[in-house]
């Protein structure tokens, strides 16, 4: 039979129910007069496990949800679909993985300009938020991810989120681009190792962008018949 909850984790559950949003271990400490509520809240999500509601933590807040296997019994029959662009995915993943970023930063790594509005709506949907400003001239505005992103995707924490090879694995990357990339940096070695060995400082230079293609295997077909 399990033995009942302390006082200390009854008061933790009642603070829980009653408020409207998640709530960090400071904030329910603060509640009830500083106590340490770790192993109170240990306790409880032990004695909702199992449970039709359960007691989770993510991104260092608590808060009491419907047990993920019962979550289809209570969605309306008429849901409203929140798609996201191309854009928009991409700009969340990448602050996502190396937050906090500047748009500077986004751009940067995605390789094209990032529209204000595509912020916007990662922001409207609760995902992305404003984490401060760069202490670097100008001081720009950097972005990071809210706790409603951990919760809306399952993730305790950022470390939850998948690797590469289990984005590959599970087909978001595409393998043709990543094989592609993997051939040209490999190509690229064997002219910089025998451009070395030969001693011609006079190689043509290869076009790597990522929209031509043709040009590196143009290059590689001239190369072979002038051999």
């Amino acid at each position: 039979m399990t033995s009942p909850p302390s006082d200390l984790a009854r008061a933790v559950e009642a603070c829980l129910f009653a408020a409207e949003e998640a709530m960090t271990c400071e904030q329910i400490s603060a509640h009830l007069g500083d106590a340490d509520v770790r192993d109170a809240l240990e306790q409880l999500q032990a004695l909702y496990d199992g449970r039709g509601v359960v007691l989770v933590e993510r991104g260092k807040r608590w808060q009491f949800q419907t047990a993920p296997d019962l979550a289809h019994l209570l969605r309306q029959e008429k849901e409203q679909v929140r798609r996201l662009s191309r854009a928009a995915t991409e700009v969340l993943a990448i602050i996502a993985y190396h937050e906090p970023v500047s748009r500077a930063e986004i751009e940067a790594i995605r390789g094209v300009q990032t529209s204000a509005g595509t912020l916007d709506v990662l922001m409207e949907a609760g995902w992305v938020r404003v984490a401060g400003r760069r202490d670097v001239p100008g001081r720009p505005v950097i972005y990071a991810t809210t706790p409603e992103f951990l919760g809306h995707f399952g993730l305790e924490s950022r470390k939850d989120l998948p690797g590469l090879d289990e984005l590959k694995a599970a087909g978001l990357l595409d393998p043709v681009d990543a094989s592609y990339e993997d051939l040209v940096a490999q190509k690229e070695e064997q002219l910089a190792a025998e451009a070395n060995v030969d001693g011609d400082n006079d190689a043509d230079e290869v076009d790597q962008s990522d929209d031509e293609s043709g040009g590196y295997a143009a290059m590689l077909e001239s190369r072979d018949k002038d051999a």
